[in-house]
């Protein structure tokens, strides 16, 4: 097959289990955000300054597909816009350290309350980030634009302290199912937004949602029953999804073929040749070392995106969130080697 795919049509065709030339080489947005110093320091649109203007994130978006050689335009560029949106304080960050949440909004999920989300609040960094959706799309309209949500579980332990939220898992089971199903409504509301302004795929990660942190019995029940919830409401939207499920998936691996998203992605430990062998019908993502990416060799990382290439990996990628300071020569490493072949 010649390479006249467009970065658009490739990943597509892969998502739906297509033939391709290649595999593309992603980086997914939110968690796996490749806006890293290099890359703002050269291009004047750095966060978190970017996220009061659309133009500058698309812009951004724009530029970090350019310089990176990542096949792919995506949004946001951290993991707490569906926090916020809730009730959550963040604290933005700066050029060097990402969003992150610095007060969640309830102390217990038992009093969680959280209204239906009808519409995204138009001065919300939600609303910007839509806004820069629409706009990288109709700039870029043979290159995919990536949505980035946070998964169920992580949002939940964003609006309640993680730790009382994990122990509450088990102590309040009835109410924390109540919260899931309401974070589920309201970050598949963004997800309709945000395919409505122009994604072509959603992305979701829940890194909280790990067999290590939850065991295999909770990952069943929270994890799975959610996420799976929140990706046949994006199906329904025609856009498909990819979950990045963090750690060491082997206590969970059965459960994790049994995702309905079009592609899993998974973290540096997981051996995808394993996992592809043992569930041939799933599309699998990843899964370069971050640890890599930034301290390692760039003959050593291109060697290992060469390694997953002939290991039958559908989509090449980061196996999880990069380094702000990672350098950029390295990520070009990673992806000219996929991309020249």
């Amino acid at each position: 097959m010649t390479d006249s795919a467009s970065p658009k049509e490739r990943l597509l065709r892969v998502l739906q289990r297509r033939p391709v030339d290649r595999p593309p080489v992603a980086c997914l947005g939110g968690m796996m955000n490749a806006a890293v110093v290099d890359v703002m320091e050269r291009t004047g649109n750095p966060l978190p300054e970017a996220y009061d203007d659309p133009a500058r994130l698309a812009r951004l978006a724009r530029d970090v597909a350019r310089l990176t050689g990542f096949e792919d335009l995506a949004l946001p560029f951290c993991m707490t816009l569906e926090a916020e949106l809730l009730g959550s304080r963040v604290d933005p960050g700066t050029i060097a350290v990402e969003a992150r949440i610095a007060e969640e909004a309830f102390p217990s999920v038992r009093e969680v309350a959280l209204p239906k989300l009808e519409r995204i609040p138009e001065a919300s960094r939600a609303a910007r980030v839509i806004q820069a959706i629409a706009l990288a799309a109709a700039a870029k309209p043979d290159e995919p634009i990536v949505g980035s949500l946070t998964g169920p579980v992580s949002t939940a332990a964003s609006i309640v302290d993680p730790i009382t939220f994990l122990k509450e898992l088990r102590k309040e089971r009835a109410n924390s199912h109540r919260v899931l199903d309401a974070v589920v409504g309201a970050v598949g509301r963004l997800a309709e937004e945000m395919v409505s302004a122009g994604a072509d795929v959603i992305a979701v990660s829940d890194p909280t949602a790990t067999g290590e942190i939850l065991g295999p019995r909770a990952f069943e029940e929270f994890a799975l029953r959610y996420l799976n919830e929140l990706t046949d409401r994006i199906h329904r939207l025609g856009a498909p999804v990819v979950v990045h499920i963090c750690g060491d998936i082997r206590p969970v691996e059965h459960l994790v073929a049994r995702l309905h998203a079009r592609a899993v992605s998974t973290d540096a430990v997981v051996s995808l040749s394993h996992l592809k062998a043992s569930h041939p019908g799933l599309v699998t993502m990843g899964n370069v070392s971050t640890q890599t990416l930034q301290l390692g060799e760039p003959e050593r990382i291109a060697g290992r995106a060469r390694q997953l290439v002939e290991d039958g990996v559908d989509i090449i990628a980061p196996a999880c969130g990069l380094g702000t300071s990672t350098p950029l020569t390295h990520i070009r490493a990673l992806t000219d080697a996929v991309r020249e072949g």
